[in-house]
């Protein structure tokens, strides 16, 4: 695997293989970004992946300083799961004059948006950016971030790209937690209750899927209960597959979505599910 830290490398080094898979990452790898990985070399492309974190998407008051970095580890990950291609650059050879185009994507101000302003302003034009770098075939994302995988999806059918991106199920630890790079900030007691994050969406989805139909009512009560334990909840959404928009009583395919506050650490997490159908 050859790790290149500037665009003309990479451009060289892509158009040498031809047809890629691409998986971008922000580091500080973990099993659910190497089964992207795995999933890539499944679809019998070469595959490119990217390290970078992205200070466009982080807000006045997030842990841009503090996001751990630990590129020689993700290297080796990477060599190991037969990546091909490590794309490393600097904020520099990224955004080598002042940003001044951004891409402000539909939904941008919902959901996870709505307590993060900028951003998903900040994923859409960082990614805009990989996808003209890299001009894989392919590009596969995890669905533990559903909003962000949704947005990049309508953005690469706005801007035309012959891209398929492609959504890969969540990986989860032993007791349910999706796996992610912040896991590593909560403390040893809220790691013991990181589950029930996962634990109360799926309590909603068997509802949803036992015929409840009162989305607000089944929202209400998660978000309580969450609170009783200690947790800062922003949202428990139940959304429409298709939109991402409030689902109506009428839809069926459907995702249930959270993000909350455990400690100083936000956790997301989500859960398709199908609901059965409203009897006329």
């Amino acid at each position: 695997m050859h790790t290149l830290h500037t665009v003309a490398e990479l451009r060289a080094a892509v158009q040498r293989l031809g047809a890629v898979a691409f998986v971008p990452t922000m580091g500080n790898l973990h099993a659910g970004h190497i089964a992207l990985v795995h999933a890539a070399r499944h679809r019998g492309l070469p595959i490119v992946a990217s390290v970078f974190v992205n200070p466009l998407q982080f807000g006045p008051s997030e842990d841009l300083a503090a996001y751990p970095r630990s590129l020689d580890a993700d290297t080796e990950q990477l060599l190991a799961a037969g990546c091909d291609l490590l794309f490393a650059p600097s904020v520099a050879e990224m955004y080598p004059e002042a940003q001044t185009f951004s891409i402000i994507p539909p939904l941008a101000d919902t959901l996870c948006g709505a307590s993060r302003p900028g951003h998903f302003a900040g994923v859409a034009t960082v990614v805009l950016k990989l996808f003209n770098m890299v001009q894989p075939r392919l590009a596969l994302f995890g669905k533990k971030d559903y909003q962000q995988l949704f947005i990049l999806r309508g953005l690469v059918r706005q801007f035309n790209l012959p891209i398929e991106v492609i959504g890969i199920d969540t990986v989860r630890a032993e007791d349910g937690l999706a796996l992610s790079s912040r896991n590593g900030y909560l403390s040893a007691p809220e790691r013991a209750k990181a589950a029930r994050l996962y634990q109360t969406l799926n309590t909603v989805a068997a509802a949803i899927v036992a015929g409840a139909r009162d989305h607000a009512r089944l929202e209400r009560e998660a978000e309580t209960r969450l609170s009783e334990h200690g947790w800062q909840v922003d949202y428990i959404r139940i959304c429409a597959l298709a939109t991402l928009t409030a689902a109506a009583p009428t839809d069926t395919a459907l995702v249930v979505l959270g993000a909350a506050r455990l400690g100083n650490t936000r956790l997301i997490d989500n859960l398709e599910v199908t609901s059965p159908p409203h009897a006329l």
